[in-house]
């Protein structure tokens, strides 16, 4: 961690110039800092589109995409700060966009940092809560247990002995988050606009997912109802351990939850596993996620081993639930279609599968794309017990990106989940088989999908009333239409304005090379005319006309360069505008 923070001076060195405020001091720190990162790591094309080369002071360099220089820009973006940290966390779940070693590096981004003094620790809960800390806490430890970008942790205790963990954010953290996201939104807005990669990927659209996923992130009060949320989701599990937040001790800034004593699963070792059951364990841990993700729709995106802790009785705690997403429905029927798929082995399933989620982007090939997935699919299965479905669902996602097939990124999240379910379970149990695991949970999960809520059966109970109400006077009309010879039926099968124009176009350009035709063959004749006016031996009448018909077909080229472009210009600036997921 120390040598990553080290190049937080070579990334934000430069001068202030003359008259500069210090927001603008700022800023610009800020964008010479991303320029720097971008040019060192071969993206300078996103430099001088964005139009940012006053920003840039070192010449952009040919690299390689390997192992070395993916760490080395997963340490740059730790030494920039804490939003470029949860950005390199968010990058590491889009297989579709990098490559394998930079998902890799960035997945081990390191969220930690120098703690924060306690006078600011007292500071800040004595204003979220109201009141100071030695009236609202019967102990409170100054000295943190863990410090990271947005906040720290500390242990305290409660008036009647209840050990509890205080997650306090830091004092500074939402606006440093404000002033970078703005940063990113400049610099995404002039890349989308200026740049090839900008407009093939959408910066601003992926923008604006980290940034909603970032803010949710630093609401403590949404975490809070997280955990009671997978709490209850767990609650059946008697191996699973949710911390239980203190709602009266919590603010969007301040966490007061259960203290949990154990050790991270990363720091057991196979001897520690020796005096554990760890099947019953990993059983549970994962028939709770496939249930929470394809029939609850509650996706916690960071089960990470890091993230899991083996208590002293046995069970397994779930820590930090700050990055959860939702699933929705349709993308929940999906997964689990896609999943039976692969256990069948049926690689064109899949891939059919996958179209259905996924937005095409211009470079989309469906027949190389399905092929690479049928492969895909028969090498994973081919692996027998050793399947790891979480690993296969990453794979597709690079696949699909690979073969211009953009999936949600809800795919890409489930798929990090399931991958770090996967580790975990092999680190607790190498002996466990998920694949197995999925077709033995499959009949309940298609079960519980197939649950109506009340609600549900209420909007049913009152469609259904709309229909019948209607449908005798509708009914009716129809009947009364088709009596009279009246009923049309209308089918918007072609753009007809679309058809008209392109006609249209045709039929002028034909005639003016009909016209333009004609006058180089009258031309022709007219050279055979005895006359006295003659331009380099021949009729002047002739060279006329045939300057009329050189100037008439190089027009009409022109015309038809010009018009087609800016066709196709628009045509792509409508394919971009729809909305995608």
């Amino acid at each position: 961690m120390r040598s990553a923070r080290s190049g937080t001076a070579w990334f934000m060195r430069g001068s202030r110039l003359p008259g500069d405020t210090p927001a603008e001091d700022s800023r610009a720190h800020r964008y010479a800092a991303i320029v720097r990162l971008l040019l060192r790591h071969g993206r300078s094309d996103l430099v001088s589109g964005a139009g940012l080369d006053e920003y840039a002071s070192e010449p952009a360099g040919d690299s390689q995409q390997t192992t070395d220089q993916a760490e080395a820009f997963a340490a740059d973006l730790e030494a920039m700060g804490p939003t470029y940290i949860k950005l390199g966390q968010l990058l590491s779940t889009r297989f579709d966009l990098l490559p394998p070693a930079y998902t890799t590096a960035l997945s081990r981004l390191q969220d930690e940092n120098e703690p924060f003094p306690a006078r600011e620790v007292h500071a800040l809960i004595e204003a979220e809560l109201g009141a100071e800390v030695r009236h609202l806490y019967a102990d409170f430890d100054d000295v943190p247990v863990a410090a990271g970008s947005l906040g720290q942790v500390h242990r305290a205790t409660l008036r009647n002995g209840r050990e509890m963990a205080v997650k306090i954010q830091r004092p500074r953290a939402r606006e440093d988050v404000r002033e970078d996201m703005a940063t990113l939104a400049r610099l995404a807005a002039l890349a989308d606009k200026g740049t090839g990669v900008g407009r093939t990927y959408g910066f601003r659209r992926l923008l604006h997912e980290f940034e909603r996923s970032l803010t949710l992130e630093l609401d403590y009060r949404r975490e809070a109802r997280n955990l009671i949320r997978f709490g209850e989701l767990t609650h059946r599990h008697d191996r699973l351990l949710v911390p239980e937040p203190v709602l009266e001790l919590t603010t969007g800034r301040v966490l007061t939850m259960s203290y949990i004593h154990g050790r991270k699963v990363t720091d057991v070792g196979p001897l520690g596993l020796t005096d554990l059951d760890p099947g019953p364990i990993v059983e549970q841990l994962f028939r709770a996620y496939l249930r929470s993700i394809l029939v609850e729709g509650f996706l916690h995106a960071d089960p990470h081993p890091g993230n899991l802790l083996l208590t002293e009785d046995g069970r397994l705690a779930v820590l930090d639930l700050g990055m959860v997403t939702s699933v929705p429905p349709r993308l929940q029927d999906k997964v689990v279609r896609l999943l039976v798929a692969i256990g069948d082995d049926n690689g064109e399933q899949a891939a059919r599968v996958l179209a259905e989620m996924g937005q095409p982007l211009d470079n989309y090939d469906p027949m190389a794309f399905r092929d690479d997935v049928s492969h895909l699919v028969s090498e994973a299965v081919a692996e027998g017990p050793e399947l790891r479905v979480g690993g296969v669902l990453v794979e597709l996602s690079r696949v699909s990106g690979t073969r211009g097939l953009r999936p949600p990124p809800e795919m890409s999240l489930v798929g990090k989940a399931l991958l770090n379910l996967d580790r975990t379970t092999e680190h607790l149990d190498p002996g466990f088989a998920p694949a197995e695991a999925i077709r033995e949970n499959v009949e309940s999960i298609l079960r519980g999908g197939l649950k109506t809520s009340p609600g549900d059966l209420i909007t049913a109970a009152l469609d259904a009333k709309e229909f019948t109400a209607h449908l005798p006077r509708r009914a009716n009309r129809i009947m009364d239409s088709l009596a009279d010879g009246e009923l049309r039926i209308r089918v918007d099968a072609l753009d007809e304005e679309r058809l008209h124009t392109v006609l249209q176009r045709l039929a002028n350009r034909l005639t003016l090379g009909v016209v333009i035709a004609a006058t180089i063959l009258g031309a022709s004749l007219l050279t055979q005319v005895p006359t006295d006016h003659r331009v380099l031996g021949y009729p002047a009448v002739a060279i006329v006309l045939f300057a009329i018909a050189i100037l008439g077909g190089v027009a009409l080229v022109a015309w038809i360069v010009i018009t087609d472009r800016k066709v196709a210009r628009t045509e792509l600036r409508d394919r971009r505008d729809v909305p995608r997921l």
